[in-house]
């Protein structure tokens, strides 16, 4: 069985933009999961207002860089490791930029890669996600840490992860070629937006694992499943 471990924000808790949570039948992961079928293992650590490296005053314990470690430990034997992080460094009050953002990135690449498992267990490999886009309207919504250059922020995310993901010999997508943040609260994703998600990195990851007896993905998404990109593997 492979064991993947998605790591990252409210998107991948599966926030609805109405309100509560999507369903695991309709948020990615459990969408994920189940287009993988039995021999894969899909585990979810999402969890709103998760940020990279930062500490938010307003949102304590968010910082992603001190729960990781915890995370990998706790999960393993893990083969694979989804990084989907970078809206919640936008926030005005971060400061940071693009630049800022992919080496936040980085450093928890990193650390999936260094981490001490213990003799006996394999070195996961790293999938990084650049975010979908924050909706331009952000200033109206709920969210009062983000405002329109966080938006205009967001859109810059993409080259700067795919060149550290290269750098790092890690495999990357971006998020913001098959989703998009719906417009009623600009920052997550609708039920179309999760499956369309779940359709592309379905047909990333099963490479990954050389998976021969996969189910077959459907030909209207082998347009998105051609979107996926990726720029090497780890040394085991």
């Amino acid at each position: 069985m492979h064991t993947i471990l998605c790591y990252g924000d409210s998107n991948t808790f599966g926030t609805n933009p109405g309100g509560g949570r999507w369903g695991i039948d309709q948020r990615w992961t459990g969408l994920l999961g189940s287009m993988l079928g039995g021999s894969y293992r899909i585990i979810e650590e999402g969890l709103g207002g998760r940020t990279t490296v930062f500490d938010d005053p307003l949102e304590p314990r968010k910082n992603g860089l001190e729960y990781l470690p915890v995370s990998l430990q706790s999960h393993r034997p893990l083969d694979l490791v989804i990084l989907s992080l970078g809206t919640n460094d936008c926030k005005s009050l971060n400061g940071a930029n693009e630049r800022i953002i992919a080496k936040g990135l980085e450093k928890l690449a990193i650390m999936v890669k260094t981490h001490a498992y213990g003799p006996g267990y394999p070195i996961p490999q790293v999938l990084v996600i650049s975010p979908i886009h924050i909706g331009d309207d952000i200033e109206s919504s709920v969210f009062a840490s983000f405002d329109r250059g966080s938006a205009a922020l967001s859109k810059r995310l993409a080259n700067p992860i795919r060149n550290m993901a290269e750098q790092q010999h890690i495999l990357f997508f971006d998020a913001a070629t098959v989703a998009t943040s719906s417009p009623i609260d600009q920052l997550h994703m609708d039920q179309e937006g999760h499956a369309s998600l779940a359709k592309a990195l379905y047909s990333l990851i099963l490479p990954i694992f050389g998976d021969t007896e996969k189910p077959q993905i459907p030909a209207e998404y082998a347009k998105e499943a051609s979107r996926a990109k990726f720029f090497g593997f780890l040394k085991r």
